[in-house]
């Protein structure tokens, strides 16, 4: 089950957290990975890993808000592989702060990483899809999409955007044997996170991570690997009859 031999995976944001996971675990299962990030040596490094494990990975740099790159990787991607069966929309930023203290400067940078570069990425990989007849898009969502998340006025705003265009893609494209869904995570510990923590709360990190943790209801963060395993049930033939849908992996939040 969940075998992707022959496949061609796209990765956005694979240098590092999510991305990576679901790169390296994709890999494993078969799949030729294209990894996108805008840190290419963050990006090549996980492609060296997946290539010494025996793998097929190979990083491009791309800055997924700008077209011109965001084609040029596309287009550089479907000349080596011929074929790009899944997208992983997967990068994206964050940002904390209410309304009144969301700049014009944050909402747009926002914004930019996380719909517009779900769009351009998306309208970039739909047609090889349609060529070959069918593809998966999966798209990184989150819980913050589904209930109010305190403090997260742009970054809700961007992933309520998120949910829409899956939704929107796979209802266009179903006849087309396109699915799209996205998962819909809670917190998620990854190394963004710890950077975060260090950044803004110096000497007090524990205190914050423990915060951070009891969010959920099974008292932790959730780990990269755990959503990159339901990331690959959802672009794996084992998921054919799903489309359109928002899969939340939450610790049992959105139950209490």
């Amino acid at each position: 089950m969940f075998d992707l031999s022959g496949k061609t995976a796209a990765v956005t944001g694979a240098g590092s957290g999510i991305g990576e996971a679901i790169a390296r675990l994709f890999a494993r299962q078969g799949a030729r990975v294209a990894l996108l990030d805008v840190d290419d040596a963050a990006a090549g490094a996980v492609a060296e890993a997946i290539r010494a494990e025996g793998g097929a990975g190979f990083a491009w740099r791309c800055d997924v808000k700008d077209a011109g790159q965001v084609h040029t990787a596309f287009a550089d991607v479907v000349a080596r592989f011929v074929r790009l069966d899944i997208l992983v929309n997967n990068a994206g930023v964050a940002h904390v702060g209410d309304l009144m203290r969301t700049s014009e400067e944050d909402l747009e940078r926002v914004y930019g990483v996380n719909v517009k570069g779900v769009f351009l990425c998306s309208r970039a990989a739909l047609p090889t899809m349609l060529q070959q007849g069918g593809g998966v898009i999966l798209n990184m969502a989150s819980i913050a999409s589904l209930v109010a998340v305190p403090e997260r006025f742009a970054y809700s705003m961007s992933k309520g955007a998120v949910l829409s265009m899956t939704r929107s893609i796979a209802a266009d494209y179903v006849k087309q044997n396109i699915r799209c869904n996205c998962i819909c995570p809670a917190r998620v510990h990854t190394p963004f996170v710890d950077g975060y923590v260090a950044t803004h709360y110096p000497g007090r990190e524990a205190e914050t991570l423990a915060r951070l943790s009891a969010y959920q209801p099974v008292g932790r963060m959730g780990r990269p690997e755990e959503v990159a395993a339901l990331a690959l049930y959802l672009c794996s033939d084992e998921a054919a009859f799903v489309t359109g849908a928002a899969y939340p992996i939450d610790g049992g939040v959105l139950a209490t």
